[in-house]
């Protein structure tokens, strides 16, 4: 793995643990599907249904899975 996917892994990380919905769609809009995992994971822990819509429409299936999961309770 290179230095430059590692800073990117630790920004991933750090961005998820404070819940910080605005860098890790920087880091997914970029490219990253790792950021793109952990926005899905950190959006439906902090029930953040609007980017979880966001990202639903824009076709992301995990995305729509989770919206659906937490819009049944």
């Amino acid at each position: 793995m290179s230095e430059e996917q590692d800073a990117i892994d630790e920004r991933i990380q750090d961005a998820g643990e404070r819940g910080d919905l605005d860098e890790l769609r920087r880091l997914a809009d970029a490219g990253s599907s790792d950021a793109a995992d952990q926005l899905i994971e950190t959006a439906t822990e902090l029930g953040a249904l609007d980017e979880l819509r966001r990202l639903a429409a824009l076709g992301n299936r995990d995305a729509a899975d989770q919206l659906a999961e937490l819009t049944e309770e």
